[in-house]
């Protein structure tokens, strides 16, 4: 039995791979080139991906699409339907309207923004499970997975590592961090840090201890627009346009997939912060960490034992 870890960059975003088990260098490899064809086939921003094709062709007729990603795309559409749900995976047309966190990122004109409204609305998705087809009952309107891929992505080469029969592995995708078996540190549980969403990436607020879990964190703080003194960060509301506006600065969901993390995490983001724990206090096997704009650490009545503050 062996390890072996590896760096890519892909996705916009670093990614780490761990793997413990036989073949380890050759399983990591394969899981690199599972990836590989993720990025091709979910990307927003590749003219030639899949994904991207449906905005041009999904409004004329039905199209067929890859096995999974239908299966992301119906899985986002019935969160995106839920009461009071702040995922949105109709919210490609006001994501590429504002463009946040790319070079050619603007305050759009209001009058603008309110034109793309009806076009964020995830019941005009329509899904055949039969075909796997999907069509847009509008023109104009684009999926974007962008809050949920990296959660499924992390799953499924988990189900990789251990169909290769992994006795430890991980992989963080961008901070999406999803672990299996015991820590190489030779611990069981594995300690994942809480970015302090007010300094800069690697200093922590907090460390939490857990096992064969996922830890997911969304912040205002990843993807700023400064404009007229005023920061405008990259999570939306897709009733109003414009970036959600309440006490959160940070929002860290720890459950046993990482989609479910990315789900919640931008689910619940447009909630106060003590509507968010209260929340996830009634959902088995679901934790949550939030930091407030003023500083304060709220977390769920289940990670009393299994965090460490930094001070």
């Amino acid at each position: 039995m062996n390890t072996y870890k590896e760096t890519l960059h892909m996705m916009g975003t670093k990614i780490t791979l761990y793997f413990k088990g036989e073949n380890a260098k050759k399983v990591v490899t394969e899981a690199s080139r599972l990836l590989t064809n993720y990025e091709g086939i979910f990307s927003a921003n590749s003219e030639n991906s899949p994904l991207l094709q449906l905005k041009k062709t999904a409004f004329k007729t039905p199209q067929k699409v890859n096995s999974e990603l239908y299966e992301l795309i119906k899985i986002g559409k019935i969160h995106s339907m839920t009461q009071n749900s702040y995922l949105n995976i109709s919210i490609g047309p006001l994501i590429k309207l504002w463009r946040i966190g790319f070079q050619e990122a603007n305050v759009p004109a209001h009058e603008r923004i309110l034109e793309i409204l009806n076009l964020l609305k995830a019941e005009n998705i329509i899904l055949n499970d039969e075909n796997k087809t999907v069509y847009f009952l509008k023109e104009g309107m684009e999926i974007d997975l962008g809050a949920i891929a990296k959660g499924y992505f992390c799953d499924k080469i988990m189900s990789f590592f251990k169909s290769n029969d992994a006795s430890s592995a991980m992989i963080d995708i961008g901070g999406n961090v999803l672990v299996y078996g015991d820590s190489p540190s030779n611990c069981e549980e594995w300690l994942v840090g809480i970015q302090n969403p007010f300094l800069p990436r690697g200093h922590l607020a907090a460390s939490v201890n857990i096992r064969n879990q996922s830890v997911v964190t969304s912040g205002i703080y990843e993807r700023v627009l400064e404009n007229n003194n005023k920061k405008y960060h990259h999570i939306f509301d897709s009733k109003t346009g414009y970036p959600v506006d309440n006490n959160i600065a940070s929002l860290t969901i720890i459950a046993d997939k990482s989609l479910d993390c990315d789900i919640y995490t931008t689910k619940l983001f447009g909630l106060d912060a003590i509507s968010v724990i209260n929340k996830v206090n009634t959902i088995d096997d679901m934790s949550a960490i939030i930091i407030t704009l003023d500083g304060k650490m709220i977390i769920t009545d289940n990670l009393s034992s299994k965090i460490t503050y930094n001070t």
